[in-house]
């Protein structure tokens, strides 16, 4: 609105922000944004080097980490819009950083001389004066979400009213199946990295991961008799129509996955991490 930007203009307001880079370019623009005749909309929280000769910004900001521990830095400090200022030297990562601050909510921007490098995924971000391009890193727009998410609530809330006759059977069939809970719970990741609790029907023995976190296969002796019927029906997922309700999960999405197992994968591929841009889902593109 006209009121906000006025005050945004007067330097009353501003988001906070951090600047992933601490040498001459970030600098450099600490001294533009100096200059401006109206404020920019950034209240500069302090500063994270990206390498160990990321420290020039020292005197102007305060060193508040490093890029290893980015997700740490945004969360305490509660930061709304990052601002990378890459040096020549280390454009060769601006693909991994972007990708590792896709999860958070966060708004990225990059200084202007970087554009070459994300040529069309980049948009001019002008409105308050600050000399940024912006990142586009996915996701629907709002109107989207809020359908989607309205569907999911009604849907599952059906599912589960609809199928509870369903649940019951099952629930009798796995308890006499083995000794152990009826339902089975575990840790996922789900959007912008937060972890919740998955519900599933137990189809495996008690202490099936006692040696550690392992894939399963389609002969996988943890798994019961009743257990192989489940997972091959997929019923063993209905309820995660629980998950969905309460917002852990969605209908449809990518489908979530344990922290020990998106270490490994991010080793070898950082855009994983695009993935908790959204909720997980109970089925997903692939499965489909």
């Amino acid at each position: 609105t006209t009121i906000h930007v006025k005050r945004i203009h007067s330097s009353k307001f501003g988001f906070r922000t951090l600047i992933l880079g601490g040498s001459d370019k970030a600098l450099k623009f600490i001294d533009d944004l100096k200059t401006l005749k109206q404020g920019s909309g950034h209240d500069i929280i302090g500063f994270a080097n990206i390498n160990g000769a990321d420290f020039k910004l020292k005197n102007k900001l305060e060193l508040l980490g490093s890029l290893s521990e980015i997700e740490e830095i945004i969360a305490q400090h509660q930061i709304e819009e990052v601002i990378i200022a890459l040096e020549t030297s280390d454009h060769e990562k601006l693909k991994a950083i972007i990708s590792r601050l896709a999860p958070s909510d966060v708004r990225i921007n990059l200084i202007p001389d970087t554009y070459d490098i994300l040529s069309g995924q980049v948009q001019m971000s002008s409105i308050f004066g600050a000399l940024l391009l912006k990142v586009n890193t996915g996701g629907m727009p709002d109107w989207q979400t809020a359908c989607k998410r309205a569907l999911d609530i009604g849907l599952s809330l059906f599912a589960l009213i609809l199928f509870t006759p369903i649940y019951l059977v099952l629930s009798v069939l796995v308890k006499v199946s083995s000794k152990g809970p009826v339902f089975f719970k575990q840790e996922r990741i789900g959007i912008a990295g937060k972890p919740f609790q998955i519900f599933k029907f137990r189809t495996m023995y008690i202490d099936a991961e006692k040696a550690g976190p392992q894939l399963s296969s389609s002969k996988d002796s943890r798994v019961t008799k009743i257990g192989r019927f489940l997972r091959k029906t997929r019923l063993d997922e209905f309820p995660q129509f629980y998950n969905v309700l309460i917002g852990d999960m969605s209908l449809v999405g990518p489908r979530p996955e344990r922290q020990f197992f998106i270490d490994k994968i991010i080793a070898e591929d950082p855009q994983y991490l695009y993935l908790h841009k959204v909720r997980p889902g109970i089925t997903s593109w692939g499965q489909v």
